[in-house]
């Protein structure tokens, strides 16, 4: 029986993440998801938030995503996300300028759209500094 599988983490710009892994755990539109070797195949949306691959040295590595598509077929997974950053690519201090940007964006917001961008791009870097703490206490 298969004690690892495949993992690809891939944003609109790089691959952030290819290598085997032997258990996944991401934020899924319904909760918490976890991933083991030869899991059900499943397409899904993930919501914003850390996705944390346990590789089979015992090592951890954490991606932040702004969301976007999760394939589990049985020997591999595959995260595509608009955005996606390395845990230690994190960077607070951008974080925090752009969340409040964004509250400024949305204080002086004239249409609903404008309200909509800006409420969503809150949320995605609220979950990105949120990712950001729990990266930093595994640490």
């Amino acid at each position: 029986m298969a004690t690892t599988f495949q993992v690809d983490v891939v944003s609109a710009e790089e691959s952030i993440f290819s290598g085997q892994a032997t258990f996944v755990v991401l934020p899924g539109e319904a909760g918490e998801l976890g991933i083991y070797p030869r899991h059900t195949p499943l397409i899904t949306r993930i919501k914003p938030g850390p996705v944390r691959i346990e590789k089979p040295d015992g090592s951890e590595e954490f991606v932040f995503v702004a969301g976007g598509i999760l394939e589990v077929q049985p020997n591999g997974v595959t995260v595509l996300s608009d955005t996606a950053i390395r845990g230690k690519d994190l960077d607070e201090a951008k974080a925090r300028e752009a969340q409040k940007a964004a509250e400024d964006a949305l204080r002086n917001a004239k249409s609903e759209i404008d309200v909509a961008m800006a409420s969503s791009e809150l949320a995605i870097l609220a979950a990105e500094l949120a990712a950001l703490r729990k990266y930093r206490q595994k640490r």
